[in-house]
């Protein structure tokens, strides 16, 4: 810049500064890009917007285009818009106003669209005047006491009126909705979520805020696309959420229907933000250059109810190959997830606990001013009441004071020097009718002058309480949870892509021992060669002196177990991590498998691949109380156990059944007692309750076990005893009772054969598998043991050393190749 400045004027010249042109292109470029990123790229952590869509639903708000108004042409709300609030052109407005209609792109739609609003195959919205919109239900919540002085406002663009800087926000918007945008050397693409599960992890971080985003993750399981499809993995997601980027794979949801012809492979759900249209273009190109061979036909049959791909296959293709071609180049994608959004005016990258935490801390504010602001009005309520009661009081001298007054200033003042009352209070004393001065109206008076004073102690409270404060927040959420949560769409699966342990561990059959003191290992089951019934069997574990067995059990490899302990609580486990050992090992220390505490021993194990739906777990305890409960409510299984069933004092969780609501309950007791009952006698509980009385036992007696049936069972009840003996009864012979009975005599409990130790359902093939408390283990077929009728003492099944017990028995079905 030129120092001559001996033409200009000596006003101007005091003004004009001499600068570099590098530092000022440098200082420009920084104000422009943080005006780019705080009004307008990234959305405010509180309540999820962008200026843009905040200005549009408040000139909605303003203009009365709410959920139970007529729809408006989107052109005039566009035009509010941004002759009010957004002075950036009409196109801008309009493609935020419809993207916040669409149902493919908002998890929660904002604005409720009549008229063509685009579609997922990518078609534009028609023109602005030929739409129109007005506010979703939902969207309302997010302004919700905007006017009770629970936001700050700013002027507008021309100083002519004012908008509010963030808008209330019942709910985490930014978690729900999420947000996509590119600023100045960065951009946001947070994913949008089920709003019951944001819910959920609200409260919980109000009642514990010591949780981390792990433990929020109980309630988050993930993002909740609106196309729905499939979250491959969670590793992903808990990056994302503990890190706050993250790189989800998310495919899309199909099925293969089977046909004369051929198979098909039918996409019904694509991943968030694919173009339909250009999808199928896409897989059609593949075919077409021979990328994707084995393809038939390829067809489009979405409609209003969703969407439907079908991709035909010739009759010789191998649909597995096809199907992981296309998994690799056109049903997946990768969606890039960066929580950057503006906390305090700043762009910061959030975890899923600081995401909450932000709205937290807004949404406590908000409530704490619409406290204070109905405080407020209410005191003034309560004021003008008191006022009015006075003058009731007083009528006649009030009355004969006013009209002695020359004006009503006269009329005022005199009842303020007269009856000390406020000028508010005398201002509405002199505007009062007549009417109001009756024995009715005063008794109305009276009532809302005492509901007001109760309001004014609620609010009191609140605002004298944080606790009270945070309750109001969790009733709030909980109600719009009720309003508006709805199922997730989109489920996430296991990446099978990646080889883990499980793929390179064979499938087998395994034995697996658990002793007292938590030694456990697994041992193939072609190691016990099948003896006659009767035998001692062979040593199955060499145990620690003074160490006994628990349990024994048969599982697969590759078996999901959920292991019930006798104080109720639930462990899942996975057979392969179990050490496989040699037939006479001791076995390895569980404690890194299973949280046992001293005392714990596990009574019960369910394979969750035996799961079906409409499948109950339904359990027993010692002092024969009997619980069912939903199986779905055992799917989600901490390392450290949950509870499966709550105990009584002294009692203790015996065995478990799967059953399918329609099965008859055998529980036997042992002193060789038995009852059979239809399960639906015992109703379906939650999972943390106590259940009701199964069977009514005799002093001394408790329950051994619990096998499932129904009408028709061809099976046997195969009871065993401590002393190695037992019987094999057809269950027909064994007729249904009501529930809490002390049933039918299963088997004579002499000094020979002791108490029963359990009862299982068999057929003649089944093998038993019986265990000693000394380490001695049989295999016999459940075949040898004649079948007898009830009332009998039985034949001997294990010869066992003198002081030796039987500790556990399972049934084991055999392959057809053993």
């Amino acid at each position: 810049m030129s120092s001559d400045t001996s033409d200009i004027p000596d006003q101007v010249a005091d003004r004009v500064k001499n600068v570099r042109v590098e530092d000022e292109m440098e200082q420009s470029y920084i104000d422009y890009a943080m005006s780019v990123i705080a009004g307008r790229a990234l959305p405010d952590v509180r309540d999820g917007l962008k200026p843009v869509h905040r200005r549009i639903l408040y000139a909605m708000h303003e203009a009365g285009v709410t959920s139970n108004a007529g729809h408006r042409k989107s052109s005039s709300v566009v035009g509010e818009t941004m002759g009010d609030y957004h002075p950036h052109g009409d196109s801008a407005i309009y493609d935020t106003l419809v993207r916040m209609a669409q149902d493919f792109s908002m998890r929660y739609p904002l604005v409720d669209g009549q008229g063509n609003f685009g579609s997922i195959d990518g078609d534009p919205a028609a023109a602005m005047r030929y739409t129109e919109s007005r506010m979703s239900p939902i969207a309302e919540e997010l302004l919700a006491d905007l006017g009770k002085d629970t936001v700050d406002f700013e002027s507008n663009y021309d100083d002519r009126t004012t908008e509010p800087t963030v808008l209330p926000a019942a709910f985490p918007n930014l978690l729900v909705n999420g947000s996509s945008g590119i600023a100045v050397g960065m951009s946001t693409n947070i994913p949008p979520h089920n709003l019951g599960e944001v819910v959920d992890a609200t409260i919980a971080l109000i009642e514990d805020d010591s949780l981390s985003s792990l433990d929020l993750m109980e309630h988050v399981k993930g993002p909740d696309f609106p196309t729905g499809a499939n979250i491959v993995g969670r590793n992903a997601i808990k990056q994302a959420y503990t890190t706050g980027r993250g790189r989800i794979r998310v495919r899309a949801e199909y099925e293969i229907e089977e046909g004369e012809r051929g198979d098909s492979i039918v996409i019904t759900e694509i991943p968030f933000q694919q173009n339909k249209s250009r999808l199928v273009e896409r897989i059609a190109d593949d075919v077409n250059d021979g990328t994707l061979e084995g393809v038939r036909d390829l067809r489009d049959e979405s409609d209003r109810n969703g969407v439907r791909v079908v991709i035909e296959l010739k009759s010789n293709a191998n649909t597995d190959i096809v199907e992981n071609r296309l998994l690799e180049s056109r049903l997946e994608r990768t969606f890039g997830v960066i929580n950057l959004a503006l906390v305090d005016g700043e762009p910061k990258v959030l975890t899923l606990k600081e995401m909450l935490a932000e709205y937290l801390s807004h949404r406590r504010e908000v409530v704490r001013r619409r406290s204070e602001h109905d405080l407020a009005e209410a005191e003034d309520r309560a004021h003008i009441l008191e006022g009015r009661l006075k003058a009731l009081d007083n009528a006649e001298d009030v009355v004969e004071t006013i009209r002695n007054a020359e004006d009503r200033d006269a009329a005022r003042e005199a009842l303020e020097a007269q009856f000390d009352f406020s000028e508010d209070q005398s201002n509405h004393i002199v505007r009062m009718q007549l009417g109001s001065l009756t024995s009715m109206e005063a008794a109305e008076i009276e009532e809302e002058y005492e509901d007001v004073q109760a309001e004014i102690e609620r609010l009191e409270t609140i605002l004298g309480s944080q606790e009270e404060l945070d309750s109001v927040i969790v009733e709030e959420l909980r109600d719009l949870k009720e309003e508006y949560a709805d199922d997730r769409r989109t489920s996430i699966i296991e990446d099978a892509g990646t080889v883990t342990d499980e793929d390179l561990i064979p499938r087998e059959d395994v034995v697996v021992v658990l002793s007292e003191e938590d030694y456990i290992k697994r041992v193939p089951t072609d190691t016990f060669s099948s003896q006659h019934r009767g035998g001692k069997g062979v040593i199955g574990s060499d145990l620690k002196e003074g160490d006994r067995v628990s349990t024994v059990f048969t599982a697969n490899t590759h078996d999901y177990l959920l292991c019930f302990t006798n104080q109720g609580q639930v462990y899942q486990l996975k057979t392969y991590e179990i050490p496989e050992m040699s037939r006479t090992a001791r076995g390895k220390s569980a404690v890194n498998l299973l949280d046992l505490d001293d005392g714990e021993e596990l009574t019960a194990v369910v394979n969750t691949d035996d799961f079906g739906e409409d499948e109950y777990l339904t359990m027993v305890t010692r002092n024969g109380t009997v619980k069912r409960t939903p199986a779905g409510e055992y799917e989600d299984v901490l390392s450290t156990g949950i509870i499966g069933i709550r105990l009584e004092h002294g009692d203790e969780l015996v065995d478990v059944e799967v059953t399918d609501g329609d099965s008859d309950l055998v529980i036997a007791s042992a002193h060789g007692m038995a009852i059979r009952f239809d399960e639906s006698e015992a109703r379906s509980t939650g999972r943390a309750t106590k259940g009701v009385n199964g069977i009514k036992l005799r002093e001394g007696d408790t329950v051994a076990g619990l096998v499932a049936t129904h009408e028709g069972d061809d099976r046997a009840l195969f009871t065993v005893t401590e002393n190695g003996y037992g019987k094999r009864t057809p269950l027909t012979e064994y007729r249904p009772q009501s529930r809490y009975g002390y049933g039918l005599t299963d088997i004579k409990t002499e000094e020979r054969n002791g108490n029963v130790v359990t009862v299982k359902a068999v057929t003649d093939d089944d093998h038993l598998i019986a265990m000693s408390q000394s380490g001695q283990i049989l295999r016999t077929v459940a075949g040898e043991v004649s079948t007898v009728g009830r009332n009998t003492k039985g034949v001997k099944i294990m010869d066992l050393d003198d002081g030796d017990h039987v500790a556990s028995v399972d049934v084991y079905t055999p392959s057809d190749d053993e």
